[in-house]
């Protein structure tokens, strides 16, 4: 099978931001193989049999794709709004496997989910999701180049494109936020 070429998928997304029902049919098996990667992606710091799988979190992040009303711009564009779906979905995962095992907010889990996502783990996921919304108020580009990079899986170029940037300003940024979000989660004994 040959891999779908950006252009058809940047084409199929400006159909769709016009309305084309059909073009959100097509575009689904065009983009199911790199938005299965990047849920690879996210959950490969997890246990292995964590409760939340990545073809549950593909399908979530492209339903709530689906249903927004964005004007895509690229492929590039796409993906980094994915990323950022499924990086609040696993968040939103770990704050209710945190309240359940404090037994809060009357979120219903089993022994087996509230035992899957480690206290150490959602924990980590927690504080970068902190640190990365403080570095959003303080330089909200360097935080959407951390999201696409980091979360998003993003290269560089991808990156750059998707921001309208050079690469050398992408890269600039990425080494500045990557050392910024240490300092932070670090210093604060996150």
């Amino acid at each position: 099978m040959i891999p779908p070429q950006p252009s058809d998928i940047t084409q199929l997304l400006i159909a769709s931001s016009r309305g084309d029902g059909e073009a959100l049919s097509e575009l689904l098996p065009l983009v199911y193989n790199e938005l299965r990667r990047l849920a690879d992606h996210y959950l490969r710091g997890e246990r292995p049999d964590h409760t939340l799988q990545a073809t549950a979190l593909v399908h979530e992040a492209y339903l709530r794709l689906v249903d927004q009303t964005v004007a895509w711009q690229n492929r590039a564009h796409f993906f980094g709004i994915a990323a950022e779906m499924m990086r609040r979905i696993l968040v939103d995962h770990a704050r209710g496997v945190r309240a359940a095992k404090r037994g809060s907010g009357g979120i219903k889990l089993s022994l087996d989910e509230a035992l899957d996502l480690s206290d150490e783990k959602a924990a980590d996921l927690l504080a970068l999701d902190e640190a990365l919304r403080e570095l959003a108020v303080v330089d909200p580009l360097k935080s959407r180049i951390v999201e696409l990079r980091f979360f998003g899986g993003l290269s560089i170029e991808e990156t750059a494109e998707a921001l309208g940037l050079g690469t050398a300003t992408v890269i600039r940024h990425w080494r500045m936020a990557k050392a910024w979000l240490y300092h932070e989660v670090s210093s604060k004994g996150r």
